[in-house]
């Protein structure tokens, strides 16, 4: 019987190369520098030797794919935005205009923007975009259904929506332009998506949905009152199988989220560091671990959202993040920091003289 696209890409997951790994901290150890004087940079070089099979690996093609869709549940008054504002941010990320772009740019990463599920028909024209902004369209449905009443999705379009993100990563992978993929951030736009990712964390980790369940987008005290109660509804009406990640997605989730969870699986599958951002691409990984505990290796979790379930997340996967600067912005702005810092610590590991090279004596 033939695989589908899922069970083909996760069988491609392999393990860390751990030839490389020892290889890259042999080199570590060599430069000119006290033994483990750079920290987490240190390690984190280490761990993208093991990811890549190169114990001297370049971070030279950087992407950031950001996932865009709508939610039914915002009908809930469960955001502080009106829903249009999803296909809004959609124009202003191929405009270049917003902080995913500015980021972006700084740390020489392109941009791919995908309609996963945009509750409006994006028209750019003839202009797919450039070498900077790219927009894909592979749109599920206009937004999911409102998960207090039901799924979110069918269990077919949950495939479909992970089978979209296998397909992105491979795109760029293996576009004409030979643009290729070094490392890659995920990031989301989607009003009202943070309601879902708490359901999924609630679900998924068995922490109170309260201790998982944030402002958004700057709920006052009742609307964040009114979101926990809405997510207890959603989780009650639906009651995944705790057995399988895809029916969660499709009883709680978004078209992004199962674009982004495909994404970090055919990263995974291709040996390229996946470069998570805040609680809605954590949502995402807790969907992708699910389907495929080997991911893990593959993560690299870039910030801690100020989300309240962003940590559990983490917790559950055994993730740490790189740092904290209390954002909570989404688009894969974090991801993009993320990446900056994996590249820093790649470039410490490539460029820097070893004692024997620079004529510099070792510890006595």
């Amino acid at each position: 019987m033939k695989m589908n696209k899922i069970e083909e890409t996760i069988k491609g997951i392999a393990q860390l190369d751990r030839g490389a790994m020892e290889a890259a901290r042999a080199r570590q150890d060599a430069l000119t520098k006290p033994q483990g004087s750079l920290g987490v940079l240190e390690s984190l070089s280490v761990k993208v030797a093991g990811i890549t099979a190169n114990y001297m690996p370049a971070i030279e093609k950087k992407v950031i794919i950001t996932m865009a869709a709508d939610h039914g549940i915002a009908v809930e008054g469960v955001s502080a935005y009106p829903r249009e504002v999803t296909a809004q941010m959609v124009y202003n990320f191929l405009r270049g205009g917003a902080a995913i772009n500015v980021l972006a740019r700084h740390i020489g990463a392109r941009v791919v923007v995908v309609d996963m599920g945009v509750a409006a028909d994006i028209d750019i024209g003839e202009d797919s975009g450039n070498d900077n902004y790219i927009f894909v369209k592979k749109k599920i449905g206009y937004g999911t259904a409102n998960i207090s009443k039901g799924g979110a999705m069918s269990y077919e379009d949950a495939i479909r929506s992970i089978e979209g993100g296998i397909e992105v990563l491979e795109h760029e992978l293996e576009h004409e332009k030979g643009r290729g993929v070094d490392i890659v951030g995920v990031g989301d736009m989607g009003i009202g998506n943070t309601t879902p990712s708490s359901a999924i964390t609630a679900f998924i980790t068995g922490e109170p949905v309260e201790s998982v369940t944030g402002r958004g987008t700057g709920l006052d005290d009742n609307g964040l009152a009114n979101k926990v109660k809405v997510i207890k509804k959603a989780l009650e009406v639906n009651n995944p199988n705790r057995e399988d990640a895809i029916d969660i997605l499709a009883k709680l989730g978004g078209f992004e989220i199962g674009g982004m969870a495909g994404v970090m699986l055919a990263a995974a599958a291709h040996r390229i560091p996946v470069v998570i951002d805040g609680f809605i691409s954590g949502a995402a990984a807790l969907i992708a671990y699910g389907l495929s505990p080997k991911i893990k290796d593959y993560l690299i979790a870039s910030h801690l959202s100020v989300e309240a379930g962003h940590r559990a997340i983490l917790n559950h996967i055994g993730l740490k993040p790189l740092f904290n600067l209390n954002m909570r912005l989404g688009e894969g702005t974090g991801a993009a920091l993320g990446i900056w810092l994996v590249d820093a610590a790649c470039r410490i590991l490539c460029e820097m003289a070893t004692f024997e090279e620079a004529g510099v004596s070792r510890k006595e």
